[in-house]
């Protein structure tokens, strides 16, 4: 693995873990019972998004490490996943 894929690959599991990330924690308008003129009751008042950031870039550079040494080291390949052996037993 290269430098721009290792790059690439860190830029993907950022983003998906960011994705799951972003509902936990947040305070709706409707919680706080606050609600601006012409927003929605479930628009985000406190949403942490700087906490959240570095959550997920910790969380991000575990999940890397372990999908980074699986792909450099081959301990997965893709005949462990022959659904053949798996139905038959």
């Amino acid at each position: 693995m290269g430098i721009t894929s290792g790059l690439v690959l860190y830029a993907v599991i950022w983003f998906m873990a960011f994705f799951l990330v972003l509902p936990f924690r947040v305070t709706t308008q409707g919680d706080i019972g606050e609600v601006v003129p012409g927003t929605h009751a479930g628009a985000p008042e406190h949403h942490h998004l700087r906490r959240k950031a570095w959550i997920t870039t910790g969380l991000a550079m575990l999940i890397w490490a372990v999908v980074a040494s699986i792909i450099l080291f081959g301990n997965i390949d893709i005949k462990s996943f022959s659904l053949r052996e798996f139905f038959q037993g």
